[in-house]
């Protein structure tokens, strides 16, 4: 078996790399500054089908997407979760939040209709989380 994305995470973002565990996606929602990290291995769904060594990775990709995140957009705090309840395959969201924000301050989900970005705005922001993470290609 091979890795390949959920449709459903797939349709909802904008891909930004590949770190050495997990591919890099853009949650196409302009409210919420999102970055979303889904580790290249099939079959996943909890964070403890990974083995100890990935595991390690997963949350060292993690704070790393969270440290960029935060400096990149000055975020007041960064949320990280994996919950997988309406998408199985294993992900961690990374967001920035900020006071006043359209879910401040409860959780991100289920708040609101979601805003895509316009296209030259979504080209933008992959480039610079790509450039902050230090991708291939930024």
């Amino acid at each position: 078996m091979t890795f390949a994305l959920d449709p459903r995470l797939a349709a909802d973002s904008l891909t930004v790399g590949d770190l050495p565990l997990c591919r890099v996606l853009l949650m196409n929602d302009s409210r919420f500054p999102w970055l979303i990290l889904v580790p290249r291995r099939a079959g996943l769904s909890e964070i403890h089908d990974l083995s100890r060594e990935e595991r390690g990775v997963l949350i060292e990709e993690a704070a790393l997407a969270g440290e960029r995140l935060k400096h990149l957009t000055g975020a007041k705090k960064i949320n990280i979760g994996a919950l997988g309840n309406m998408v199985a395959q294993l992900h961690v969201h990374v967001v920035a939040r900020f006071e006043g924000d359209a879910a401040w301050p409860g959780p991100v989900w289920g708040a609101g209709k979601g805003e895509p970005y316009a296209p030259e705005a979504a080209k933008a922001r992959v480039r610079a989380a790509a450039a902050a993470l230090g991708l291939d290609g930024a």
